[in-house]
């Protein structure tokens, strides 16, 4: 992957997950009557905009430190399962993470630091591409369906600029508009890694790509951003991917940061990577989301750079088998934990 136009001493990458944990208290469940569409469980869930559409959801919750993991569904014990293996995966991580989960097929859903801002990293770079469609459509030019290709199969972030500058912030602010992701804020300084975005908005997006809605992107786009995420190159599909159902489509897009290479020697960030994962898990019957953003990923002194970016990837991992595992057991390899709790 390039590096160019990044900020001094800043790099740009693929997401992994990392986060924060500990003191993990007994999870609480409630069963509430169903209102359609107006679901109103505590913060993290209530804005998670899967139909729900059963007789009865099922809330359960599990404070962690530094937040708190919130769970719906209208499968009985399901979010129960989800909110422990979700504590069990993160509650021995050292870095800070952020977690949302939709699922249309099961009616369930699940947040943890939702609306925590987070350097975007490369996962900005959908968003980059919705605006691009919903401002030119998509009938492209071949050079801005090759500069597409690069950006989002092998994440290249001089294809990804030359786009951006061509769309210009205008526009894509315009996307994130329509798209109702009003918690994500573009980096004014125009570097794109920097973009600041949440769990929560980064699962709009997904949901969006996802739906049948045609009020911001047409079938036709919305198809086209899918494919090119489902084809991301071998080296760059894991994290959210990580243990997902062997029989179903998985568009994904990772990105990774970090904020210097002066490691603890920088009293800003000590070599503080962070690693981000999103993927969209389609095909047969399946039909749900996961976003999983870490920062604090931190390098011990005299370590390579990349033992903080393994962190992150180990956390997001971590997490991602369990839930996924939760969800279709039968379609899933058995969740092995975290390989560094």
């Amino acid at each position: 992957m390039t590096l160019s136009k990044i900020a001094p001493k800043v790099t740009l990458g693929l997401f992994v997950v990392a986060v924060s944990a500990s003191a993990v208290a007994p999870a609480s469940t409630a069963t509430v009557p169903h209102e359609p569409r107006n679901i109103k469980p505590s913060h993290g869930a209530r804005s998670i905009k899967s139909s729900l559409d059963a007789r009865s959801i099922k809330f359960t919750s599990k404070r962690l430190k530094g937040g708190l993991i919130e769970c719906a569904s209208e499968n009985p014990g399901l979010a129960a399962f989800l909110t422990r293996d979700i504590a069990k995966s993160l509650k021995n991580r050292a870095s800070k993470a952020s977690v949302v989960l939709y699922d249309r097929t099961t009616h369930t859903s699940c947040a943890y630091g939702a609306d925590k801002h987070y350097d975007s990293a490369s996962i900005v770079k959908p968003i980059i591409l919705g605006a691009l469609l919903l401002d030119r459509g998509v009938h492209l030019s071949e050079e801005k369906k090759d500069l597409a290709r690069q950006m989002i199969v092998s994440s290249d972030n001089d294809a990804t600029y030359t786009l951006w500058d061509s769309v210009g912030p205008k526009n894509i602010q315009n996307f994130l508009d329509k798209a109702g992701m009003k918690n994500t804020v573009l980096d004014e300084a125009g570097f794109m890694g920097l973009t600041q975005v949440t769990a929560r908005d980064q699962a709009k997006l997904l949901e969006l790509l996802t739906a049948k809605d045609n009020s911001v992107l047409n079938a036709e786009e919305r198809t086209y951003i899918l494919g090119l995420m489902r084809d991301v190159q071998k080296d760059q599909r894991w994290g959210t991917p990580a243990a997902a159902p062997s029989d179903a489509a998985v568009q994904v897009k990772n990105g990774w940061l970090q904020r210097s290479e002066t490691g603890l020697k920088n009293s800003w960030d000590r070599g503080d990577w962070k690693v981000n994962s999103m993927s969209a898990i389609t095909g047969r019957a399946y039909d749900y989301g996961l976003v999983v953003l870490t920062e604090n990923n931190r390098v011990p002194e005299g370590e390579s750079p990349e033992v903080g970016w393994d962190y992150g990837m180990d956390t997001v991992e971590g997490v991602a088998k369990a839930i996924h595992h939760d969800l279709y057991p039968d379609h899933t390899p058995p969740a092995t934990g975290n390989p560094s709790l």
